[in-house]
């Protein structure tokens, strides 16, 4: 295929090997351990374990001390401007570690180092980094660690064009979790919104191929994993560039037929690009959520035009009418971005109007940062800072006060939970519905990372309170 290049196997397994043989000798403790810390959106988590899984073949273990920890790797994130101001925080806090160990090798990798002018900020602030690298290069990781061991030299690698187009399979994954899993189906972005950073950093699009992500979620639902999160920055506009173009909805229905007990998800979606195939094939489905995250941005058709979304106002509450006729009980959540430059109080006006009427199961909701390299940050931005957040904390009552609803009209149904954690305060198991809403109820240990069929028996907000019931019941 024109997009795809095999890993070369051989090639880095010479170097992880290289890297383990160093890393004994080097390491302070019985075997070397690295500290992985991963900010930002579920693709750089999908990368986070991919590093992992190299690091594990080079013979690292983990840990979460960084006074314990051979090797320490950020992970970063590049959406917003206070995601970059705590990585730098962070990064600079490592000088002290490094100067009692000055043997620790200290990387930065992610979306923040594939811009230039963050990777030269590195190199010259921070002298004790000693590898930085782009999300295009994480297939060579092994490579660039064994340059820093043996050269002794700090080293920078961005991709360049050929890798921004290529997708790399088979690198080896270290899965955080044992029941809920990542799968990304495609990389990159082509839609170029003006406030987004991303298809900068992350590059075009490129889809893999449906065999390749069937295969690994086959593999996914034997290993026994309930849920499972199909990735991409777009995922309606999965399959353009292959050589044998699919759809979205066609690859959601080729999963769905898998057996397995099992739910599935997908983020991220953009409107101009789902269809009313995908919300038929979720409504037939057997194991696809009935929960769309489906971000709108603004409510306003200029600021919309603006943003380069390509879509307006009446396009996204047509397309909403459609998934409610088609899935009633489909909890709907969304992105919304406040202040963007130029945005005046009646336009943020409209996007409160629109939440009023979607009605919202919930909302990630942001004040506008400016990302260098975007359109939008040449933009006039004449409303200050404090301003954009009396407006932030308007669209947020508004908000909550729908949830509330929400959740209070949920008292009395039966949900189908998958079990995640235990709450630490209330000592109650904590999980999620079908339409990612949290519930909390009493019950064993043994039941995390399974599913559990719970009644609702109150309301606080966001968040249900129920009791397990049986099958049967």
């Amino acid at each position: 295929m024109t997009n795809q290049k095999p890993w070369d196997r051989q090639e880095q397994a010479r170097y992880m090997a290289d890297v383990a043989q160093i890393m004994q000798v080097r390491a302070r403790g019985e075997m070397p351990l690295a500290l992985v810390r991963t900010y930002g959106c579920q693709q750089n988590v999908a990368d986070g374990e991919k590093i992992k899984g190299m690091l594990e073949k080079m013979g690292f273990g983990f840990t979460e001390e960084e006074d314990q920890a051979d090797l320490i790797l950020f992970n970063t994130c590049a959406v917003r401007e206070h995601a970059e101001d705590r990585i730098y925080g962070n990064v600079g806090a490592l000088k002290n570690i490094k100067r009692r160990n000055p043997s620790l090798i200290i990387a930065l990798c992610g979306c923040m180092m594939e811009q230039e002018h963050v990777a030269e900020r590195i190199r010259k602030s921070f002298p004790f980094v000693n590898l930085v690298f782009g999300t295009h290069v994480i297939h060579r990781f092994p490579q660039m660690l064994r340059e820093v061991l043996v050269d002794s030299h700090r080293v920078f690698e961005r991709g360049d064009d050929s890798e921004d187009k290529t997708i790399i399979e088979g690198l080896p994954v270290h899965r955080d979790g044992n029941f809920r899993a990542w799968l990304t189906v495609m990389y990159g972005c082509d839609n170029f919104c003006s406030y987004c950073v991303v298809p900068y950093v992350r590059g075009r699009e490129r889809s893999r191929e449906p065999e390749a992500i069937e295969r690994e979620f086959r593999e996914l639902v034997a290993a026994g994993y309930k849920e499972i999160t199909l990735l991409g920055q777009n995922v309606n506009s999965y399959g353009k560039g292959l050589e044998n173009p699919i759809s979205f909805a066609e690859l959601l229905r080729r999963l769905d037929a898998v057996e397995g007990d099992y739910r599935i998800r997908f983020m991220t979606s953009h409107p101009k690009d789902a269809t009313r195939e995908m919300i038929d094939v979720i409504a037939g489905s057997r194991h696809i959520s009935h929960h769309l995250h489906l971000p709108f941005q603004s409510g306003n058709d200029r600021v919309l035009k603006e943003m380069n979304r390509k879509y307006d106002r009446a396009k996204y509450l047509e397309l909403i009418s459609y998934c409610k006729e088609k899935i009633p009980d489909v909890s709907l959540t969304s992105d919304i971005i406040v202040g963007f430059p130029g945005e005046t109080y009646e336009e943020f006006r409209d996007t409160v109007s629109l939440i009023e009427e979607v009605e919202f199961t919930s909302l990630f909701t942001f004040i506008y940062s400016p990302r260098v390299g975007t359109v939008a940050a040449k933009m006039p931005d004449p409303i200050p800072y404090e301003e954009k957040s009396r407006w932030f904390s308007e669209l947020l009552q508004v908000q909550e006060e729908i949830a509330a609803r929400r959740c209070t009209g949920m008292v009395g149904n039966e949900e189908r939970v998958l079990v995640e954690e235990v709450n630490p305060k209330t000592g109650l198991l904590a999980g999620r519905t079908d339409g990612s809403i949290i519930v909390e109820f009493p019950g064993d240990l043994s039941l995390i990372g399974q599913f559990v069929n719970v009644r609702v028996t109150a309301a606080r907000n966001w968040i249900l309170r129920g009791e397990q019931i049986s099958p049967k019941e």
